[in-house]
């Protein structure tokens, strides 16, 4: 499959990716431990935060395998198959992994499409982002604009639009830190440059949350480095379908940094962490 891709093709490739991701997160929900941060050591926790982020990656894996046997996939957990078609699913079996460890109702399942290399240039051309806490799910598909839906009681869906913000001094700013004790101690000098700047910083614990909120306009503006693939790729593509954009360094994101936001802010950003030496 080339990237020329149908309506109706993108349109399927979003229904996949919004069933599997509910799929995986109700699965990450139901079996979660009631008291796993509480009772548990510290290395059994983790042990357990692995299991379920490998049986939320093979039921993504196994149900993909079912309905689109021609496609790649990779995943954070490891799973890696290639495929013919041009298509390859990228997915984030338990985004926010801490958060779910200690049961903070931020952490997500991202399941995306995308075309081209996974290990080098490609892109999302749909993609969900399931919170099954809160139950919404946010989802897009290239050229049709991106959505919240709620899977609760009081189901409904609302069209997203990143911030209409264009000062950075008054911009809500959102990031996130690595595990490696050098590269927080660097985020964390970068972090007392941008902090004068903005209005306020959140750091919420899932790259793909916060991806949303910026499509939700719930944050200004996001930066952080050190994402992988599968941390950003739907979400990148639900910012892009809500209006805003989703560079680095350069014009595209990767692992040294990833901006997400209004083009004005994503700028003036860029210009802040350049100077801070980022």
């Amino acid at each position: 499959m080339s990237d020329d891709l149908s309506l109706a093709a993108l349109g399927t490739l979003e229904t996949i990716c919004r069933e599997l991701a509910v799929q995986a997160g109700e699965l990450i929900v139901r079996e979660r431990p009631a008291d796993l941060g509480v009772a548990a050591t510290k290395s059994s926790a983790t042990d357990v935060v692995t299991v379920m982020d490998r049986r939320s990656e093979q039921l993504l894996q196994e149900q993909l395998r079912q309905r689109r046997p021609h496609d790649g996939i990779l995943g954070e957990e490891g799973a890696s198959v290639e495929g013919t078609s041009g298509i390859t699913w990228i997915v984030d079996p338990i985004d926010g992994t801490v958060n779910y460890l200690y049961d903070i109702p931020a952490y997500a399942v991202s399941v995306a499409a995308c075309v081209g290399d996974p290990g080098g240039e490609w892109q999302s051309v749909a993609g969900a982002v399931f919170n099954p806490v809160s139950g919404e799910l946010f989802h897009a598909r290239r050229g049709g604009g991106a959505f919240l839906r709620s899977t609760g009681p009081a189901a409904s869906v609302t069209a997203l639009f990143v911030s209409g913000e264009s000062a950075l001094g008054q911009a809500l700013t959102g990031t996130g830190f690595g595990y490696d004790p050098d590269k927080r101690a660097q985020q964390a000098r970068i972090l007392t440059r941008v902090l004068p700047r903005v209005r306020d910083i959140r750091r919420a614990g899932s790259a793909a949350l916060d991806l949303c909120a910026v499509a939700a306009g719930r944050l200004d503006v996001y930066y952080e480095s050190g994402l992988n693939a599968w941390d950003r790729a739907a979400g990148q593509l639900i910012v892009t379908e809500a209006g805003g954009v989703v560079r680095g360094v350069g014009s595209q994101p990767s692992r040294e940094l990833t901006l997400a936001g209004p083009t004005v802010l994503v700028d003036a950003l860029h210009d802040v962490l350049e100077s801070a030496g980022h």
